[in-house]
């Protein structure tokens, strides 16, 4: 006999059949359970407040309300508005970034001279501390391109290009000509070029790379099938020799990048080389966009080597991508600025920081952080760019940063330094494009003899520099006023 309390089994004959579930029934949660054990705290602050104008701005760029636009003119007849509407509503549907990015402050005590930063930074990029390189940084093209050309004609095993920039010139016909060379002698050759950056690579560079043998793929060529992904480009300019050396930075190749940024004609720039471990970090990202491309699996001794110690300096290498929502090129700039406690110094291109940045940025001003911003001043290959950052320079100059343009010709390095204990290398400007459309590659490190060495760059870059105050900002006319305005419906394409 059993007990009241007992069970039947579940073979007994008495046993009843249990109802078919409906908890497939219930849309949502109960609203009276949805909060109750949830934990109280404070709602956190939000960055980026938005102004006027960045609202119109943001109706303006509404893919959908120009579509009704176009519906609408079509019922009434009106095929030329019909058109120009339907084609607006088509270009803003296929350049609206679709980010997620942060947007509440970081609450932290936390400083990069700390050993939990590069934790913090290796958890929220996804990218490993990687010991055991030899770095080396190079300064303008007429001390990068000779090491580059020499890791190349030292190939033993592989040779793998990522490239936003490959054009045709002295400098494009001298890398092929390498390119080449190493191929006829049987190593494997794999270039992979952006669509849209090398598209004027020219007939005389293919023909001899096609004639040593070398391997050349297009990343995302544009055609009217691929409209959809065509705005999602490789800024990546990585040269991977051996999978045991990889160069890595602001520059392409192209000859305005020859010189020492002395005159106009001379850009200025920096790249880094990493030799050892580290530099497979680089070849997992070609070999990434290389597998997208072409459909070939990178594998083995000649791409992949065991890794082997070349140094002793620690090296993360961030890899950037837009399908990450908020590239992580974007979180480490974040966390990187909030980190900052005394110095924050920038060089780059193209400043363009949404408000959530600028906001950072105030806030690091205002907790005693010197922050200084170097960018590109006259002499900018982009007036879109060139109008976006201006437009925004009261806004920083106001939360107390330190704005100069970069004066003899074109500055282009991607560089990033915190109080002068960490620092990144990168080829990510400071716009929507690179850290939310873009693929990009960053290079971070805390060895104190390179970031005194990039320190002692950027000291002598300002004395080139030309400060920008507020009140000459200010002055500016109605006509370059109105040009920044328009400039900025581009902005989330810089």
């Amino acid at each position: 006999m059993s007990s009241a309390g007992s069970i039947s089994p579940s073979g007994s004959g008495s046993a009843k059949k249990p109802k078919e579930s409906r908890r497939w029934l219930k849309p949502r949660v109960p609203k009276e359970q949805l909060y109750r054990l949830s934990p109280r705290r404070p709602k956190p602050k939000r960055l980026g407040r938005m102004e006027r104008w960045d609202w119109i701005r943001r109706v303006i760029r509404t893919w959908w309300l120009w579509m009704a636009i176009a519906v609408a003119a079509h019922l009434l007849g009106h095929w030329i508005w019909t058109l120009i509407a339907g084609i607006t509503s088509f270009f803003f549907y296929q350049t609206t970034p679709e980010t997620h990015p942060a947007v509440y402050a970081l609450e932290t005590d936390l400083n990069v001279e700390s050993p939990e930063f590069p934790i913090t930074m290796a958890g929220m990029t996804g990218m490993p501390l990687v010991p055991g390189n030899a770095v080396v940084l190079f300064n303008n093209g007429d001390e990068f391109y000779p090491a580059m050309l020499e890791a190349i004609e030292a190939a033993e095993h592989s040779i793998t290009m990522e490239q936003y920039i490959f054009w045709d010139g002295q400098i494009g016909r001298r890398f092929a000509e390498a390119f080449a060379e190493k191929a006829r002698t049987g190593i494997p050759v794999k270039l992979l070029l952006d669509a849209v950056g090398s598209s004027t690579l020219g007939e005389p560079i293919v023909k001899i790379l096609e004639a040593g043998g070398c391997q050349l793929a297009w990343y995302r060529p544009i055609h009217w099938y691929t409209l959809i992904r065509a705005n999602r480009r490789t800024h990546r300019k990585s040269l991977i020799v051996d999978g045991r050396i990889a160069f890595t930075g602001g520059a392409g190749l192209a000859d305005h990048w020859l010189g020492r940024a002395e005159d106009a004609r001379s850009w200025r720039d920096v790249m880094i080389r990493v030799k050892g471990p580290g530099a497979l970090e680089q070849q997992s990202g070609f070999a990434l966009s290389w597998l997208e491309s072409t459909g070939e699996i990178l594998t083995g001794h000649d791409f992949f080597p065991l890794p082997e110690p070349a140094g002793d300096v620690s090296v993360q290498t961030i890899l950037s991508s837009p399908f990450e929502g908020t590239g992580a090129a974007g979180t480490m700039h974040l966390i990187a600025v909030q980190c900052a406690r005394r110095h924050l110094y920038i060089a780059n291109p193209y400043f363009i920081p949404d408000a959530r940045m600028i906001d950072m940025l105030h806030n690091a001003s205002r907790r005693g952080v010197a922050v200084k911003l170097m960018v590109a001043g006259k002499h900018n290959d982009t007036w879109w760019a060139r109008q976006n950052s201006v437009r925004l320079y009261g806004k920083l100059l106001a939360a107390g940063v330190e704005i100069v343009e970069f004066a003899p010709t074109m500055l282009h390095q991607k560089i990033l330094m915190v109080d002068n204990a960490w620092a990144s290398v990168g080829t990510a400007n400071f716009d929507n494009r690179s850290l939310s459309l873009n693929e990009e590659t960053s290079v971070c490190f805390h060895e104190r003899s390179l970031i005194d060495q990039l320190h002692q760059m950027f000291l002598a870059d300002l004395e080139r520099c030309k400060k920008v105050t507020l009140a000459r900002w200010k002055k500016r006319g109605f006509w370059q006023r109105a040009g920044e305005q328009f400039a900025s419906l581009m902005e989330d394409q810089m």
